[in-house]
């Protein structure tokens, strides 16, 4: 009977799997139902529950299940070659189960209806846009970065700790809420991560546990990437799971921030992207525009880089090549390229909300 049972669920990926495919087609059920609607929920239920340990209870979690399943493998490692039918069946039970829960408390979140059409904003944009947003950017960094060191022409190092940054975070969208009542953040469960250093490793600086709701931000990087890093990981935490749009949320939560430091970080963080993007199409007008930003600017984005070539491991692509096929396999046809794809959502809504480059 039990074996009967286990097969059943092994054999259960396959409706999962086409049930959560037919249900991708219908981004605005997803969005009323799951998005606004269960998952909403789901997240603060955890939020409320773990939230208050002051650890990650999902890192603990992962320790377990990674020691638990290296054990049933080297335990069961003779059955593969006896009773390789059973063998595959308890593995794939297992697989079953992971995928449901997985999206059940999380996953369908990617395929819910794309932030741009819920803002009415373009999903493309043109270089000359590009330029005047960039410029508007670097007008705005180059005066908040007076505004807090005057005529110095150093890197500015946030005066907070980063357990500090953790608990200012939030305040940004209490802020954000006033502009977009969905992005309501209470209570907060965002933690350094356990696994900081395989993570720096890894190439990442943060990440949502699904199955916890958990935020976790990668304690090693710079304080300057902290705020930013930690408001980004807040939107996964909402339920933005697209990468393009976690980014977008996460430095308009920044920037919305009461705190200077906090809205230096967004702003240079627009401006990073923005700086990126230009170099792609034109090298000889990026060195041009990089001429004006402040070189404190730039000694930050430095001490971002030195950091990860700090960190550079041989597996980090392979990494890479791993999460990139698992956002293709979630509706984000870039994989890891999706990223740059936050310079459309900033272009047109800075066009949108142009107080919010203009210096006052």
């Amino acid at each position: 009977m039990l074996k009967d049972k286990k097969t059943i669920l092994a054999l259960s990926i396959i409706p999962q799997y086409i049930i959560i495919k037919w249900l991708s087609r219908y981004p605005e059920f997803i969005e009323q139902y799951y998005s606004n609607g269960f998952y909403q929920f789901v997240s603060k239920l955890f939020r409320y529950t773990l939230g208050w340990i002051p650890f990650s209870f999902g890192d603990l979690v992962y320790t377990c299940a990674i020691i638990y399943m290296l054990r049933w493998f080297y335990i069961n490692r003779k059955r593969l070659r006896k009773d390789t039918k059973q063998w595959f069946v308890d593995v794939f039970s297992a697989v079953a189960l992971f995928y449901l829960a997985f999206h059940v408390l999380w996953g369908m979140n990617y395929y819910r209806l794309p932030l741009h059409k819920n803002l009415n904003l373009e999903a493309d944009y043109t270089t000359e846009q590009l330029i005047v947003v960039t410029k508007k950017l670097i007008e705005k960094s180059n005066a908040l970065y007076s505004e807090i060191k005057k005529n110095d022409t150093t890197k500015i190092d946030l005066p907070y700790s980063k357990s500090d940054v953790l608990g200012l975070a939030p305040l940004g969208y209490k802020n954000l809420k006033n502009v977009f009542p969905d992005l309501e953040y209470h209570p907060k469960s965002v933690k350094k991560s356990l696994f900081s250093y395989p993570l720096t490793y890894m190439g990442f600086t943060g990440y949502l546990n699904p199955f916890t709701n958990e935020a976790q931000v990668d304690a090693l990087i710079p304080i300057y990437l902290f705020p930013t890093t930690t408001s980004h990981e807040i939107a996964h935490q909402l339920g933005y799971a697209a990468e393009n749009e976690a980014n977008f949320i996460g430095c308009l939560a920044a920037i919305n921030h009461d705190d200077i430091y906090f809205k230096y970080t967004g702003y240079t963080f627009a401006l990073r992207f923005c700086l990126n993007e230009i170099n792609r199409r034109d090298e000889d007008l990026f060195n041009t525009l990089l001429e004006t930003v402040n070189k404190g600017i730039l000694s930050n984005f430095k001490e971002v880089r030195e950091f990860m070539d700090a960190y550079d491991s041989p597996l980090e692509p392979l990494f890479k090549v791993f999460y990139s096929n698992f956002l293709k396999a979630n509706n984000q046809a870039k994989g890891m390229e999706s990223y740059s794809y936050v310079v459309a959502l900033l272009v047109n809504y800075f066009e949108k909300e142009s107080d919010l480059i203009y210096n006052e």
